[in-house]
């Protein structure tokens, strides 16, 4: 059942815009308080007003709010090769493994971040849509890395708006055929939903923009180790990005790579890292930089070939 609340405006939020004020006033985010106002929801006075509307102290206000989102039942389940790299009161980073997904969804039954987190016992923030309660960002199932997780409401808010802002350092390091020319440089190339694959994506001319900056850190014979900085978040960019200028990670046979040099590697994945995550702590901003070793299957790969 949906809550109402009536009141005046105080005095504090007089001038200010609907979101910003009521969203202190009633301790939601901004962008919970627009959607109010979008549906109606949020009146002065009697009468409807938008997001962008100035309150105007001794108004009175009447907000029907949503209803209470329900909490997220996890079931625990531990995950092996799963390492806590840094948690305090507000978030959780983790060593994500090979083969785990963020949180369970259409078609994944196997381990997640969520389900050992809250092995480990854990609460994940309720933020954020059902089934992705606390996650402000994800990594896929193929890919491992740092990861970082809220466990609080206050934190999800700031992350998520960080991840959109692009104000977190995101680093990973990818091992890719062949050598790109430059060795350093930026694809700019909008990713969509491949044409004639909808569970693949594609650089389309009818998709989002992104960019990756890449440096060569060591060649070898057959590939290339990169330290790759991402300014756009699009599903499978790295991945989708290489394989545009014919360099796909070493082991991705999804997208174009050489399974001989993945056997000859003993890779049975993509070679892609997430290596680290800089960002302001969402509750003190002090600069945090979290790191996250290769696992030994990437190790191994990277030794086939310095041994070559």
């Amino acid at each position: 059942m949906r809550e109402s609340r009536s009141m005046p405006v105080p005095d504090g939020l007089d001038g200010m815009r609907v979101d910003a004020g009521l969203a202190r006033l009633l301790g939601l985010s901004r962008t919970a308080v627009a959607s109010l106002a979008e549906d109606g929801s949020v009146q002065v006075d009697g009468s409807a007003v938008m997001k962008s509307d100035r309150l105007s102290a001794g108004s009175w206000l009447e907000v029907e709010l949503p209803e209470p989102k329900r909490e997220l039942t996890i079931d625990p389940e531990p995950v092996d090769g799963m390492k806590i790299l840094y948690a305090d009161d507000d978030i959780v980073a983790v060593d994500k493994p090979v083969g785990v997904a963020a949180h369970t969804g259409v078609g994944w039954s196997g381990p997640t971040v969520v389900g050992g987190l809250a092995a480990a016992g854990f609460r994940i923030s309720t933020s954020g849509a059902h089934e992705r309660q606390g996650i402000v960002q994800r990594l896929d199932v193929g890919t491992s890395g740092v990861m970082v997780v809220a466990t609080s409401e206050r934190a999800y808010t700031v992350m998520k708006r960080a991840f959109k802002e692009r104000t977190i350092e995101k680093r990973y390091h990818a091992l890719v055929q062949g050598h790109p020319d430059p060795s350093s440089g930026t694809i700019d190339a909008p990713i969509g939903r491949s044409h004639s694959n909808d569970w693949k994506f594609a650089v389309t001319a009818d998709g989002k923009p992104s960019v990756t900056h890449y440096d060569t850190v060591e060649a070898f014979q057959a590939a290339s180790l990169l330290d790759i900085h991402l300014e756009t978040g699009r599903t499978h960019q790295i991945r989708v990005h290489f394989a545009a200028i014919r360099h796909p990670c070493c082991g991705d046979t999804t997208y174009g790579a050489d399974p001989r040099l993945a056997e000859r590697l003993g890779l049975e994945r993509q070679w892609l890292h997430a290596r680290s995550l800089g960002f302001a702590h969402p509750a003190d901003g002090r600069w945090l930089e979290i790191t996250s070793e290769y696992p030994d299957d990437l190790k191994h790969a990277l030794e086939v070939l310095r041994s070559a």
